[in-house]
């Protein structure tokens, strides 16, 4: 068993109707709460209304040692080895266009299969190679394509999970710049494109969803190998289930999550290992360490004068 050992947990929380407030589990999963009682705050990463990266992606960043400016993470370039050119994920995903608001639904509730992807890469491909920018599929992810090009040097992007909860309007979607004049361009021909396209009647008459536009995140280039630190550990059991707002599928995934990753981070900790926990929301992303072991420090807890960290509902 490792002696070091980091559990970045996205989509800890869950905010039940759409809410403000977070909810954690409960009751707690039995590893998390032994985890929350022997560890204390070590580090807190936060975000607004305006921020453009997920804390979570922050704090992996951080964790890592990737640049870590919000926006601005070159996750495609990280997650496919890509050194010394700029890339991006391509994400389809379908608009519902209001008055005032776009709202984006994303591409693991479109029930892509390799027909439908394979269509529309062959329909969209052109127009972005027009503007220097290549696509090709990411494997193992349905409609996620991986583009470079230069266009995605330095181009801050907004998240998509952050993308698909909030109402998208013209100031979050033109972020300014020519880069990003460039795809608002791209996502319009798009549009025009897939709302004639045979696949869109399609799968309309499938009582699918259309797809008729695409998301751009994580752009930007490394500039040498990039080698993962074995000690980081990314569980992304909780996201899906966040994201949508699903009580009982969150419920189910963090049972699975507290009866092995939280069951190994815990073995760690109490063999007096290098533990850490990051819990994270979509406010905020908590990292926790081993609380202090002295005397005064257990005693300040025992009296509740410095309580083990329990404070979920403010991720």
């Amino acid at each position: 068993m490792s002696d070091k050992l980091h559990l970045i947990v996205p989509g800890a929380v869950l905010a039940p109707d759409g809410g403000d407030s977070a909810a954690a589990p409960s009751p707690l999963p039995p590893n998390l709460r032994a985890l929350l009682a022997g560890m204390a705050t070590a580090g807190r990463t936060e975000a607004d209304e305006d921020s453009l990266s997920e804390p979570s992606e922050i704090a992996t960043a951080q964790a890592l040692g990737l640049p870590s400016e919000d926006g601005r993470i070159p996750w495609a370039a990280v997650e496919t080895g890509t050194v010394g050119t700029p890339c991006a994920w391509v994400r389809l995903c379908h608009w519902r266009v209001g008055a005032d608001h776009v709202a984006l639904v994303p591409a693991q509730e479109l029930a892509l299969d390799e027909a439908d992807e394979q269509t529309l890469l062959a329909a969209m491909a052109p127009y972005f190679l027009e503007d220097g920018i290549a696509l090709r599929p990411r494997p193992g992810m349905a409609g996620t394509w991986l583009a470079t090009g230069e266009l995605f040097r330095g181009l801050p992007t907004l998240a998509m999970e952050r993308a698909s909860t909030r109402r998208l309007t013209p100031t979050l979607i033109d972020t300014g710049g020519a880069a990003a004049a460039t795809l608002r361009r791209l996502q319009n021909e798009m549009q025009m494109l897939l709302y004639t396209h045979p696949l869109t009647e399609e799968r309309q008459r499938r009582g699918l969803l259309p797809v008729n536009s695409f998301w751009v995140g994580g752009a930007g280039m490394l500039e040498q190998p990039f080698t993962p630190a074995p000690h980081v550990r990314v569980e992304s059991r909780l996201a899906s289930p966040a994201l949508r707002g699903d009580a009982a599928a969150h419920a189910a995934a963090w049972a699975q999550v507290d009866a092995d990753a939280c069951a190994a981070l815990l073995a760690v900790l109490r063999a007096g290992g290098d533990a850490k926990l990051t819990l994270c929301g979509p406010r905020a992303a908590q990292t926790l360490a081993p609380a202090p072991t002295g005397l005064w420090p257990r005693i300040q807890r025992g009296i509740g004068l410095n309580p083990p960290w329990n404070g979920l509902e403010q991720l």
